[in-house]
């Protein structure tokens, strides 16, 4: 006997529970203040998973639904481009004294104010640049307009 499916809102728990997470702190963050480079590289991790999950679907979706499988690699792709401006941004923050300052404006792990952990927010990103280098072109990466056709 083929056991029940789960319903919809059993299906997906840790998804459910990783977008609450983001929902929670989206609205605990202090407007006033501006995002520090903890926030960043805690949502640059986020999204280097998302990364690596949609890429997940994307490839598995594919061969059955082409149409639906380029629509993932697409959304894999601009998913990548987001996660280069939040690379960005955090070298573009001020770091805990002027001498983090003017050495982390380059992407230099070892250099990070907050010391060389295991996987720097730099080690991941390069880790998932080789990973989506392999799979687009220069031009899919290429800044996008979004124009919906619906």
């Amino acid at each position: 006997m083929i056991p029940p499916r789960p319903s919809a809102p059993d299906a997906h728990p840790y998804l459910r529970a990783a977008t609450a997470g983001v929902r929670h702190h989206a609205r605990a963050l202090n407007r006033a203040a501006p995002p520090d480079r903890g926030h960043l590289d805690t949502l640059h991790a986020h999204l280097t998973e998302l990364h690596r999950f949609i890429d997940q679907l994307a490839e598995a979706a594919g061969p059955p639904h082409p149409a639906a499988g380029r629509h993932l690699a697409t959304a894999h792709t601009r998913l990548w481009q987001a996660t280069t401006e939040l690379h960005s941004a955090f070298h573009l923050l001020p770091g805990n004294t002027a001498q983090a300052d003017t050495e982390t404006s380059a992407c230099h792990p070892e250099r990070l104010p907050e010391g060389p952990p295991v996987l720097t927010i730099c080690q991941r990103h390069l880790a998932t640049g080789h990973s989506i280098r392999r799979k687009t072109t220069p031009t899919d990466l290429r800044p996008h307009t979004t124009a919906c056709v619906r």
